[in-house]
């Protein structure tokens, strides 16, 4: 029986919620209205049809208002019947993570508090996504529902709790409702350790090889400091701008050559890394270099199912793959000679969920710097990042020369994506 108490708060429906493909984002002055993100919140869990008592997790990626809006959500989810909510140490938590927890610890859904590679500050932007119980974004049928009932709703339930300390893991039971408070990262590097070889990977780095990875403010860096430094033995110095920030450090956290312009200088510069990587605000892209290379996305993915035979976890090979519409054939290419069949999807990474769903693919990406696999179900850009450490290493070839070694097997595609 609950012992906190909850109460309707009543207001106009908003007109402006209409989720994208990968939920609601907007303004934070839009987000501040009183009323508007408590009747968002509340549409999605209004539609979900979750069972009584149903488990969710929580999480974000640490731009402006993600605390407050991870504490309003609380509220809303107790108030709806929720029974536990399983919320990232400070209200943090990485896209790829945080779908990775979803489905393994078997909950019904999840709210992920992040406009991805926009622009975070006061100033910024915000989000809110709901995941399904499959780890994987929302299909459009419920992105649907979810707006018609925001254009319905004459208000919000939401609870009175005592506060709950988010910074300190453990569980608090507030009388009916759990909030269990989990380290964003153990999971998920458990999740990796299955995949990679971490051990060959340390010996990449003890041979003196250096890699650079760059996490623009974004939520990924306490993650690529934990993996890349404490576990696998890279130097202290191989993460740049490590820690979250709510305005990103005042960086557009998308990895691109334009927006991690550094990085591209520091590959072409005197006595580049090995290896650099970039991920985004919320550790879904990804963008790979090498010493006077840059590496393409279309490319990306397709050296990655090239050379699956030297990851572990993908040496049996995967069912098929798929690439969205934008994105080069050089995938295709691959695949007609894997004798894999290879799926061209909408823009929208829950298309490739479907297909991850169906178990008609195992590896998948996307010309907006996205690449995944069947691990979660969302991009990740750490794991594409360890997945190039394991070819290279694997190899003995650096970066570039696997891309010339691939283009000498497969052809070169070249592709223009422009934006108006």
């Amino acid at each position: 029986m609950s012992t906190f108490t909850s109460r309707f708060v009543g207001c106009a429906p908003f007109t402006d919620q209409k989720p994208g493909t990968a939920g609601l984002r907007k303004r934070v002055t839009v987000f501040l209205q009183p009323h508007y993100l408590e009747t968002f919140v509340q549409a999605a869990l209004t539609s979900l049809g979750l069972p009584a008592g149903a488990t969710l997790v929580l999480g974000g990626d640490g731009r402006y208002h993600n605390r407050a809006a991870a504490r309003t959500i609380l509220r809303l989810a107790a108030a709806n019947g929720v029974g536990r909510v399983i919320v990232g140490r400070g209200g943090l938590l990485s896209t790829p993570a945080a779908s990775h927890l979803i489905r393994a610890r078997r909950a019904d859904g999840g709210f992920l508090l992040t406009a991805s590679h926009n622009p975070g500050g006061p100033d910024g932007d915000f989000g809110v996504k709901f995941n399904t119980r499959t780890g994987g974004q929302a299909p459009e049928e419920l992105s649907a529902a979810v707006y018609a009932a925001t254009t319905r709703l004459t208000g919000y339930r939401i609870a009175d709790l005592p506060e709950v300390d988010l910074d300190r893991t453990g569980q608090h039971d507030l009388g009916g409702f759990v909030v269990e408070v989990v380290d964003p990262v153990d999971d998920y590097q458990a999740l990796l350790a299955t995949l990679f070889d971490f051990d060959r990977l340390r010996d990449w780095f003890r041979a003196g090889h250096r890699l650079r990875f760059d996490a623009m403010h974004g939520i990924t860096g306490p993650y690529a400091r934990r993996i890349f430094v404490d576990t696998l033995g890279a130097a202290p110095d191989s993460i740049l701008r490590g820690d979250p920030r709510e305005d990103f450090g005042g960086l557009h956290p998308d990895p691109n050559p334009v927006d991690a312009a550094e990085l591209v200088a520091m590959a072409a510069g005197a006595a580049p890394p090995d290896l650099l990587a970039a991920s985004d605000g919320d550790g879904d892209r990804n963008m790979i270099l090498g010493p006077g290379c840059v590496v393409s996305p279309g490319d990306s993915v397709a050296v990655l199912l090239a050379n699956l035979r030297h990851v572990p976890g993908y040496a049996g090979g995967v069912p098929g793959v798929a690439r969205s519409m934008p994105t080069s054939r050089a995938l295709d290419a691959v695949a007609a000679r894997l004798g894999l069949p290879c799926y061209e999807t909408p823009t929208g990474w829950r298309f490739f969920c479907n297909l991850l769903e169906a178990g008609r693919i195992g590896l998948c990406g996307e010309e907006s710097f996205g690449t995944g696999s069947s691990h979660v179900r969302e991009k990740d850009g750490l794991w594409a990042v360890l997945m190039w450490l394991s070819i290279v290493s694997a190899t003995g070839q650096g970066v570039a020369d696997v891309l010339a070694a691939h283009w000498a097997s497969y052809g070169r595609h070249r592709f223009q994506r422009r934006d108006y």
